[in-house]
């Protein structure tokens, strides 16, 4: 694949997207509202390179990586990408305003990729003049150590989108599982009810965090558990999922439990914070 790849948002995702993108060859600019976000950025993706191996991952020159990524502020920059993938907030209003700015500024050509948890791909392509460009990839966390995402196209993709889509993940070392827009696709429609209702456990006080989490450990032989994973995520994250999972199907199951949008409210957003359901200054202690 020739040409420059977009990265817009420099939050988690984005990062681990840009990250994974440069360890496998590809020329990347990685956008965001500040220069100061960036800059974390770099420093963030400098620490993962490093931390790979100790984490069970290769060995990454994070010198390497890094010459790889340039960055820059707002739309504008990613103008001339072959492909820009977006990772910005599970927030309707913040993802519209991106892809109205981003439909301005780029080529005719160039495809959108949609890195969302549960946004339906076809709402996000009628808001841009080129629907057929604007295809789904639900990258997992961390996304250069997951072989695998989900490749959701939408109403009006076309095969070529698909197949541009599909080498660059291939070149990036993922398989594309394929799945049809639907809210939440296949793993959050699981996902986020399961986390969901392991935070109303701990807010009904049936169990604390560790206790929900140790069960599906212990029993189930899951290597995180649902907490741990929300976390991981990001609580934020969680809950935005959950509010549109909720907003689409109009289905009570749905509905998101009061302590996410308390510790949201509160910005106990887990790792990327330092507090979520556990404590990362080094106790590990749960705090709901």
């Amino acid at each position: 694949m020739s040409g420059a790849i977009g990265v817009v948002g420099a939050g988690v995702m984005g990062v681990g997207v840009a990250q994974n993108l440069a360890q496998t060859g590809h020329e990347v600019i990685l956008v965001d509202t500040t220069e100061e976000i960036l800059a974390e950025a770099r420093s963030t993706i400098r620490n993962n390179c490093r931390m790979s191996r100790l984490m069970g991952g290769p060995d990454v020159d994070a010198d390497a990586v890094l010459a790889k990524i340039s960055t820059g502020v707002g739309a504008a920059a990613v103008a001339k990408a072959d492909i820009v993938i977006e990772n910005v907030t599970e927030n309707w209003a913040v993802k519209e305003q991106v892809y109205r700015e981003l439909d301005r500024a780029c080529g005719a050509d160039t495809v959108f990729v949609v890195n969302t948890s549960a946004i339906p791909i076809t709402q996000v392509a009628s808001i841009t003049k080129r629907p057929a460009n604007v295809i789904g990839v639900h990258f997992m966390n961390p996304v250069p150590a997951k072989p695998a995402v989900e490749m959701i196209p939408g109403v009006h993709t076309s095969e070529r989108t698909v197949e541009r889509t599909r080498d660059m993940l291939t070149a990036m070392g993922k398989r594309a599982i394929p799945v049809k827009d639907s809210c939440g696709f296949v793993s959050n429609r699981v996902l986020m009810l399961t986390v969901n209702e392991a935070a109303y456990l701990v807010h009904e006080g049936v169990a604390d965090a560790a206790g929900v989490d140790d069960v599906f450990r212990s029993c189930f032989g899951h290597p995180m558990g649902p907490l741990e994973t929300a976390d991981l995520i990001g609580v934020d994250t969680i809950l935005y999922s959950v509010e549109v999972l909720y907003e689409n199907y109009s289905d009570s199951k749905y509905r998101p439990c009061p302590l996410l949008r308390e510790m949201t409210a509160a910005g106990l957003h887990g790792r990327k914070t330092g507090r979520g359901f556990y404590d990362y200054g080094g106790s590990n202690r749960t705090v709901a």
